[in-house]
């Protein structure tokens, strides 16, 4: 059994600080949409995009897919919301990555290149999706 020094221990917390922060809050949030249903009209207010313009936001039918994916319901979160259900796989694997990493002191260097990849890859999906989800055939995209 290896036993850590004071400080050690407290160099593995402030590597993944911000990590564990994220996740509580995620778990607060998750917690408060299982228990209030977005599927309520009126529940958490009214989508602004949705109510200035009459199209659907990217963002459009997110809680009511988290509130689906707490009970267990992933066809439901993903009619909701696909962008939403289809990124958390990515964004779960790049959590858990920066966890290790900050348990184990590694900082990686992110290529800029590969950063700027992603952030095309990412803002071209996004805005592909709040397209495709308000033209006629795309019903199902709908929330």
């Amino acid at each position: 059994m290896t036993v850590r020094s004071a400080p050690a221990a407290l160099g593995r917390w402030r590597g993944v600080r911000t990590q564990a922060l994220v996740a509580g809050s995620l778990l607060a949030a998750s917690i408060a949409l299982h228990v209030r249903d977005p599927h309520q009209s009126g529940a958490y207010g009214f989508c602004p995009w949705l109510a200035l313009t009459g199209t659907y936001c990217p963002g459009c039918g997110g809680l009511r897919a988290v509130n689906d994916l707490t009970h267990g319901d992933l066809v439901g979160a993903a009619s909701s919301n696909l962008l939403l259900v289809g990124s958390l796989p990515f964004l779960a694997a790049w959590w858990l990555r920066s966890t290790v990493d900050g348990w184990r002191g590694v900082r990686r260097q992110v290529a800029e290149r590969t950063a700027y990849v992603v952030t095309a890859v990412v803002l071209t999906s996004t805005a592909v999706f709040w397209v495709v989800r308000n033209l006629p055939f795309a019903g199902w995209l709908t929330p």
